[in-house]
């Protein structure tokens, strides 16, 4: 049993090295394009499913409430969570489209839409993406493997090359820390 906790502690290790070492500049690339929006009255539409769900979910929450600093609201929803839109666009035109229609109803051309897929291949988030770059958002993906189909779509993406779903989880919530960490920081420098 304590050579299983090992190993996962040496993949999870392992996942967090890649971003360390492969990820810093295009996360603070993903920083300057939050803050971006910030100021120029743009908000953060961010998405997954199951524990991507969570994960954007957690991304949202930080940001709308805080995450280290007391300071003002930053705008931002997770589209995962409003279980009435999700059923309706489910049944009415399919699970694929149930983050498509809510970019299409809220996305304006100040914002950045995030998907979150570790395959980078969820179909209802490359379509949202796909609407929100229509609408003239800047796309972001927070990704796994090899980045999929998102990868290849978004303005920025943010992938971590691994394929054991588990660490690539471990290492978006990091990510997910460190730019809500430093969009804190360049936001509110006084605080």
């Amino acid at each position: 049993m304590q050579d299983k906790i090992k190993r996962h502690f040496e993949g999870h290790q392992q996942a967090i090295e890649f971003v360390a070492s492969h990820l810093n500049e295009k996360m603070a690339e993903c920083v300057t394009m939050l803050c971006q929006s910030f100021h120029s009255g743009g908000k953060v539409l961010v998405m997954g499913n199951g524990g991507s769900a969570a994960d954007s979910q957690h991304f949202a929450a930080e940001l709308v409430g805080r995450f280290l600093k007391n300071r003002a609201a930053l705008p931002a929803v997770a589209l995962s969570t409003d279980t009435s839109i999700l059923t309706a666009v489910g049944n009415d035109f399919g699970f694929d489209q149930v983050f498509s229609r809510q970019i299409e109803a809220l996305a304006g051309p100040d914002d950045v839409v995030i998907g979150i897929s570790t395959s980078g291949n969820s179909d209802n988030v490359l379509q949202a993406l796909q609407c929100a770059e229509k609408l003239g958002c800047k796309t972001v993906g927070l990704l796994g493997r090899d980045g999929g189909e998102i990868g290849k779509l978004v303005d920025l993406s943010l992938t971590v090359v691994n394929q054991h779903t588990p660490f690539i989880q471990e290492a978006h919530l990091t990510i997910i820390h460190i730019l809500c960490d430093l969009v804190e920081q360049e936001m509110f420098p006084a605080n």
